[in-house]
């Protein structure tokens, strides 16, 4: 059972008679994961939470990202999120399956399929050194299935760029605020908006910006209301976290 319509199928098929509940219970105790040796694949997790496992791919070997992924493949798993991959890895992930790269964020979309985009989420940031995280969050949330508007390099030390952009961030669902040196950009758009805003703090700065803390303890304490900050750099924790807003905000308005 790879998704809620998997589900929702077998629910139906015990309902008509067609598959005895103890067949039924039988399928769904066999089915939430596949145990690789070296990983053990969450099948379940789209049911739970609405998308399919993310493979962080820091840390594992080409050969095991590309049996990850070959192994959701074959259980009809779509769109799946491969974070942090670099290009040695990724080459040989694309040599085994469909799969886009992106290597500003070095992130992978493997086996890639079209999808209707939903909602309204703005990514921002301070300056265009922040574009990587930045792009991790926008291209993690458009795979969700949402639609993204991009609004980049438009920070505190000129302000009249983010003015005049006010229409796509008041009608936003949800915006990420991505910033690194002293991490205002959050705490000014939380003033402007009406959603809940994210801030992505980046390891962006000089010496004292300590790799992002300063910019992360500014986003902590901002005077803005309706503010949330995840780690430093973690661009695919604001770009899901964007996507559970937008969409919970879908199902409001249907």
């Amino acid at each position: 059972m790879d998704n809620k319509r998997d589900i929702l199928q077998l629910l139906r098929s015990v309902a008509d008679g067609t598959t005895s509940p103890e067949d039924a219970l039988l399928n769904l105790k066999e089915e939430p994961f596949e145990d690789l040796d070296y990983a053990k694949i969450d099948y379940h997790r789209s049911i739970r939470q609405g998308a399919s496992e993310v493979i962080y791919g820091a840390g594992k070997t080409p050969e095991q990202i590309k049996g990850i992924v070959t192994a959701m493949g074959e259980r009809g798993c779509r769109n799946i999120l491969v974070t942090r991959i670099g290009q040695e890895a990724a080459d040989i992930l694309r040599r085994a399956v469909p799969a886009e790269y992106y290597p500003l964020p070095k992130l992978a979309v493997a086996y890639p399929e079209e999808q209707e985009h939903r909602g309204s989420i703005v990514v921002a940031t301070g300056g265009t050194s922040d574009i990587p995280v930045a792009e991790e969050a926008a291209l993690t949330a458009e795979t969700m299935g949402n639609k993204v508007t991009r609004l980049y390099d438009v920070g505190v030390a000129g302000l009249h760029r983010l003015l005049s952009n006010l229409d796509p961030l008041m009608s936003a669902r949800c915006v990420v605020a991505v910033a690194g040196m002293e991490g205002a950009l959050a705490s000014v758009i939380g003033g402007l908006a009406d959603c809940p805003v994210i801030a992505v703090p980046t390891s962006v700065g000089y010496g004292a910006s300590f790799g992002g803390l300063s910019a992360l303890l500014s986003m902590l304490n901002s005077c803005a209301s309706g503010c949330s900050v995840v780690n430093i750099d973690n661009g695919f924790g604001a770009g899901y976290l964007a996507s559970m807003i937008n969409q919970m905000e879908g199902i409001k308005e249907d």
